[in-house]
């Protein structure tokens, strides 16, 4: 089984032990460096380059939205995993503006910690629920989105979604139940589960919430 190499930035000393020791509890995971300094995490990735670096926002001499744009500009494969207390809007927005691959907070489970170095690693957007709200809100206004209705266009494309599932992405990102989408479409809710099904996995991502991030983000559909 191949290990997923991670590297943890965080200056806080007893919040950084006690991710070292939880982590390498887990034998999926293989946490091989740590450091409490922006500059020096910064160096630490440079040299090891990690599967995953989990990085503070607040870190000292060089934070952590800097570091992940400072290492976006390299040609790293390292991807970038936000782990902090800060769930502002603007600081939300400006970590994924500068690169950041995906968003947890420091109180979520273990678990759910877990699951966003998983997604990350393999190269899906983590986003904790906690935040959803404020990309979604971001995404909504951003004036970069793009009309459903090109359908041919080539991000469409590149996802291979069809007329159908486009449909229901659309109201996914809208809001509507599975049993709306149901009533909206006039098709079964087990037709709208599949259909769903096959949204994430095209998307490649983990839930409702991802899927309409990243349909926003990418121009897909709008609001």
């Amino acid at each position: 089984m191949n290990h997923i190499r991670v590297v943890l930035i965080e200056d806080h000393d007893l919040t950084r032990m006690a991710l070292k020791t939880a982590l390498r509890e887990r034998s999926e995971v293989d946490c091989i460096g740590e450091a409490a300094k922006g500059k020096d995490g910064l160096q630490l990735v440079q040299n090891l380059v990690p599967d995953v670096a989990i990085v503070d926002i607040g870190l000292p001499d060089l934070d952590g939205i800097e570091l992940t744009r400072q290492l976006k500009t390299t040609p790293i494969a390292t991807k970038i995993l936000i782990l902090t207390l800060q769930d502002n809007e603007e600081t939300v927005m400006a970590a994924f503006a500068a690169g950041a691959d995906s968003y947890c907070m420091k109180d979520t489970k273990l678990e759910w910690l877990l699951d966003a170095i998983k997604a990350t690693h393999q190269g899906n957007a983590w986003i904790d629920p906690a935040i959803a709200k404020i990309v979604l809100s971001c995404a909504r206004n951003s004036n970069s989105v793009r009309s459903r209705s090109a359908s041919n266009s080539p991000l469409t494309e590149n996802y291979y979604l069809t007329e159908r599932e486009l449909e229901v992405l659309q109201l996914i990102v809208e809001g509507y139940s599975n049993a709306e989408i149901a009533k909206e479409l006039y098709i079964t809710v087990g037709t709208v589960k599949t259909h769903v099904r096959n949204i994430l996995n095209k998307l490649c991502a983990n839930d409702r919430t991802q899927a309409a991030v990243q349909a926003l983000r990418s121009g897909i559909v709008k609001l």
